[in-house]
């Protein structure tokens, strides 16, 4: 299977992903003998359960520091110190210091949710050829409501996909008042591309929230949270019927790989035009929180 590589925006090149547990993902997607393994075991919520205890054990703190050392990570962006950490969970969803994440000022634009790697549609009904020629999204599906997924079929999405590496807190892409979240239940498959080259669905089949997020400009934009293999645990930390501000923090994944996603009603966003360009050539866009998804149409 060929490497994952993504566009930079903020050291403008083109980068290699290294892929936390890669044999391991691609064994249980590529391979006949990983396939009932991961049918059997893997995508089952008992699997990443288990696995999330494991990362909260006050032993796992000792991988803290090589992980650092591994993934080049900063520890001067950590609200807290390396050492802090009680687990490896505890680091997992750790806080950052504000200045670490500067949300752009402009009151007519709208931010990243997440630190990731992303992909941006300006129409969620014409999204095809995800990773894999062929693919299309099922946006009834995702959202399990077809009338909410009619009225949003012509407007912009984005997905943003956080690998174990990146910060893994998900904040809201512009200023609202946000409503109450909504579970949709299902399995864990992974949301690496090595998964989503295979099927495409495990983002509408896998464990997901929605929230509808009411907004002065915008309209109602919707964020949802996608679960993942040892992602059991999606986390929201906002209060509902609270105004919040662009950049706010909405909540965070406990240990894994995960991926937000972001609708827009029909005509109310432009997307970046860099997101744009790559995503129409199936490479993905990586960004930070804060920075720049889209502008007021």
């Amino acid at each position: 299977m060929e490497a994952i590589r993504y566009y930079n925006r903020h050291s403008g090149n083109i980068e290699t992903e290294q892929v936390y547990g890669e044999g391991f993902l691609r064994w249980s997607y590529g391979n006949p003998l990983g396939a009932i393994s991961l049918n059997a075991f893997v995508k089952r919520p008992f699997f990443s359960k288990w696995y999330g205890q494991r990362m909260s054990a006050p032993e796992s703190s000792a991988r803290v520091l090589p992980f650092i050392k591994q993934y080049g990570l900063d520890p001067a962006d950590f609200a807290d110190a390396p050492e802090s950490y009680r687990s490896f969970n505890e680091f997992f969803f750790r806080k950052l210091k504000p200045e670490a994440r500067p949300i752009d000022a402009d009151e007519n634009s709208v931010v990243f949710p997440a630190d990731g790697r992303h992909l941006g549609f300006q129409k969620a009904s014409g999204i095809s050829g995800v990773f894999v020629k062929g693919q299309k999204f099922d946006l009834p599906s995702l959202l399990g409501d077809a009338k909410l997924a009619a009225k949003y079929a012509e407007g912009a999405l984005v997905l943003s996909r956080l690998c174990p590496v990146d910060y893994h807190r998900f904040h809201f892409p512009v200023a609202g008042i946000p409503g109450e979240t909504r579970l949709i239940e299902g399995p864990l498959f992974s949301v690496n591309p090595i998964a989503l080259r295979q099927k495409l669905s495990y983002l509408w089949t896998n464990k997901r929230t929605v929230t509808e997020l009411r907004t002065e400009k915008f309209g109602t934009v919707i964020c949802m949270e996608i679960g993942a293999t040892c992602v059991g645990s999606i986390h929201q930390t906002y209060t509902p019927g609270r105004p919040v501000r662009k950049g706010g923090e909405k909540g965070y994944f406990a240990f894994g790989g995960s991926s937000t996603i972001t609708l827009f009603e029909p005509g109310s966003v432009v997307l970046e035009e860099d997101l744009v360009e790559n995503s129409a050539k199936q490479t993905e866009l990586y960004a930070r929180i804060g920075t720049r998804m889209g502008r007021f149409a």
